[in-house]
This record gives C-alpha cells, sequence and structure tokens, in this order.
C-alpha cells in the first residue's frame, strides 16, 4: 500500500458537486493499494500515520501526532499512486490492485484508522470522479509505502 499524507488546516472531496467528506485539521491520506497488499500492510500504515510526529507542539516543533493533538483524518482511494510510465506517456496502471480487491480493503484501512483514533474517518466514494479541496499546512506532505518501511 501506498499513502501519500498532507498535514492539512482544511480538506474535503465532493462527488457530483456534493460534499461526501471534509475535516479540518489533520491529514489528508491519499491511499492506493497493490494486489500483493493484505491486512498486515494496513495495520503497518495505520500506526505509522497515527503516531507520525507532524504537528507542532507548543515550542512550534514538529513533536506532535495525530493522536497526541486529536487531529482529523481525511482518506481518499487513490489507484493511480500506482501508475508506472516506463512505456511512453500514458500511465498504466496494472500495478493497482483491481476494484474488487482495493473497495474491501480500502474499507478495511479506514476502519482500522476510525478505531486508532477512536472517531470517524470521512472518506471519498470509492471509484467516483472526485474533487479533493485542501489547504496544505506548512507544507507536510510524505510519501509511505508498506513494500519499502522507514
Amino acid at each position: 500500500m501506498r499513502v501519500l499524507v498532507q498535514r492539512v488546516s482544511e480538506a474535503s472531496v465532493s462527488v457530483d458537486g456534493e460534499v461526501c467528506g471534509a475535516i479540518g485539521g489533520g491529514v489528508l491520506l491519499l491511499v492506493g493499494i497493490e494486489a500483493p497488499d493484505t491486512r498486515a500492510d494496513s495495520e503497518w500504515l495505520v500506526r505509522k500515520i497515527s503516531q507520525l510526529r507532524i504537528f507542532n507542539d507548543e515550542n512550534g516543533v514538529m513533536n506532535r501526532s495525530l493522536l497526541d493533538c486529536g487531529g482529523e483524518v481525511l482518506a481518499v482511494s487513490q489507484f493511480t499512486l500506482f501508475a508506472t510510465t516506463r512505456k511512453g506517456n500514458r500511465p498504466g496502471y496494472s500495478r493497482a490492485a483491481p476494484p474488487l480487491q482495493s473497495s474491501p480493503m480500502f474499507d478495511e484501512f479506514v476502519a482500522l484508522m476510525s478505531a486508532a483514533l477512536g472517531k470517524p474517518v470521512p472518506c471519498g466514494v470509492f471509484g467516483a470522479d472526485m474533487k479533493v479541496a485542501l489547504v496544505n499546512d506548512g507544507p507536510v506532505t510524505l510519501w509511505l509505502d508498506s513494500r519499502a518501511p522507514e
């Protein structure tokens, strides 16, 4: 699994002009799922993301996590995180897990994140044409990959 983590002061996702998920301060997660991914990938990412110390403490130092500051999470499925551009200019998406696999895995990831934070995690509509709006705070943007844990 790959997740692009963006610290935000606010973010929302809309489908057909209707907001289906919105948060204040916290993180926007763009989540990509690959065919070999399992629950263990989701668990590692949830643990890592919820404990990332990317929020400022009273001294202005990034020393607080989502759990420490009560930040919110907005999750959006993003199969294009597994795009490959090796052959020409049109991206290929064969590495992304098919919808029958990735949809329940995304739901599981959201449920695990919600349980870790102790509050609901709003998200987009899987497979829909979504419009994501955000105010990147910092900016702070991190790339996490469960196949290359750091």
